[in-house]
């Protein structure tokens, strides 16, 4: 919760106020701007504590840090929020795109199963969205089933191998210049190859 002093107080920083530090971290908020607060007193706490306030976080309000963890770098603090920040937002688009909050069996069998699945789902699209090249870093598992895995085409068998041909979308030449491998050796399809073809 921000007070109103608070608020008054971050209103009335000026832009000198703020230094810029870079964030080891991919995507356009890595040079984040941030005032620090070294000794500041909170009711009922013994000591004093660091406040940061943050600029340039992808957040339409700065996004204020308090720590009582005097020996660590500003750099550090931000890097370990920003962080715990994306583990959020990952465990927020497990819940909109797999419904993970949604399971209704009584079986506990199944609900630790539909968790493993919505969680293999989520590293999976997580490892696609890394091969997209740049522009999807940050795209949601719904962007991604939308603009890609919802596609249709053709799947033909012919002797050791399965070849899936997708029709062509608005989005195939993303899909064209991605790095996903041609060709794909299934063991539990006792070693045929997957192979993809774009029309």
């Amino acid at each position: 919760m921000r007070s109103p002093s608070l608020l008054r107080h971050i209103s009335g920083l000026k832009p000198r106020d703020f230094k810029t530090i870079t964030l080891d971290r991919p995507g356009p908020h890595n040079k984040p701007r941030v005032h620090e607060d070294k000794a500041v007193r909170l009711t009922s706490y013994p000591g004093t504590v660091r406040q940061l306030v943050v600029t340039g976080l992808g957040r339409d309000q700065p996004t204020v840090i308090i720590s009582n963890e005097h020996q660590a770098t500003v750099r550090n603090l931000i890097s370990q929020y920003a962080r715990r920040m994306t583990i959020e937002q990952r465990l927020a688009e497990i819940i909109r795109a797999f419904c993970a909050d949604a399971l209704s069996s009584t079986v506990n069998l199944n609900v630790d199963l539909d968790i493993m699945l919505a969680v293999l789902a989520q590293a999976l699209l997580a490892a696609f969205r890394t091969r997209l090249g740049p522009g999807y870093h940050a795209a949601t598992p719904d962007t991604l089933q939308r603009r890609f895995l919802d596609s249709s085409g053709t799947i033909t068998t012919n002797g050791d191998q399965v070849t899936v041909r997708i029709d062509r979308r608005a989005y195939s030449p993303v899909l064209r210049q991605a790095t996903l491998p041609a060709d794909t050796t299934v063991p539990w399809w006792h070693g045929r190859r997957l192979h993809f073809e774009f029309s």
